[in-house]
């Protein structure tokens, strides 16, 4: 599923959900997949820039009926009024763009791994792998080229937005787990550290990518959650 979103007031508490729900929060200068503003009379605007994108409205508290209507004629997808609790607006944000990728309904699959874009559900053998929201991203930016070595930087540019190397372990922690997760249902060798250079997904190549085009979707789990916060 498409994931950039664009705040028109990032507010750290809901970054901070969207994130770990595997959501990119982006600025007004890249692309965004779906935007949540403040203000029904930005959605032209927003659009002018970022093309026709799908858009939410979070409204003020003592939005009405008359304000729910105007928004929507004024070309949002949905409305919601604050104050707000996240796992509607979450389920809101996942129903709009489910209606955007209805159509073309993705499944990409690279040797054993089927990775549903719709969903974000990833399966080996029909065994559903849980995955964390950049051990997601990391995957699918693998699955892409599976026998391909990405270079380190490359992936911190593309997954994490890091605009310099730098000293961290975040991709090295991320690959780990990743690893043990496929391995755990599958023999592998999965995510296969080349010293020095980076990861690729397969440790050679087991037949192209495959991208399904409104294939029958994976069933995601259902995760059961209580956030702090909204």
């Amino acid at each position: 599923m498409s994931n950039a979103l664009l705040l028109a007031e990032p507010e750290p508490t809901l970054v901070r959900h969207l994130t770990s729900d595997g959501f990119r929060v982006v600025g007004d200068e890249s692309q965004a997949d779906l935007a949540l503003l403040a203000d029904a009379r930005a959605v032209a605007e927003v659009r002018s820039r970022h093309g026709d994108i799908p858009v939410i409205v979070l409204g003020a508290a003592n939005s009405d009926v008359v304000d729910r209507v105007r928004a929507l004629q004024g070309g949002c997808d949905d409305f919601l009024a604050q104050p707000y609790v996240y796992d509607e607006l979450l389920a809101r944000i996942r129903a709009v763009l489910r209606r955007v990728v209805a159509s073309t309904h993705e499944i990409r699959v690279a040797g054993p791994i089927r990775a549903d874009i719709a969903t974000r559900a990833v399966t080996i053998a029909d065994r559903t792998i849980p995955l964390a929201g950049k051990e997601y991203e990391l995957l699918l930016k693998l699955m892409t080229d599976p026998a391909r070595v990405f270079t380190k930087e490359q992936l911190l540019r593309e997954v994490w937005g890091f605009r310099s190397h730098g000293r961290t372990r975040t991709l090295d922690s991320h690959a780990s787990r990743l690893r043990r997760k496929l391995q755990a249902v599958a023999e592998g060798p999965f995510v296969v550290n080349i010293w020095g250079v980076g990861y690729r997904l397969l440790e050679r190549e087991l037949g192209p990518v495959v991208t399904l085009v409104n294939a029958e979707p994976v069933q995601a789990p259902i995760r059961h959650r209580l956030l702090e916060g909204s």
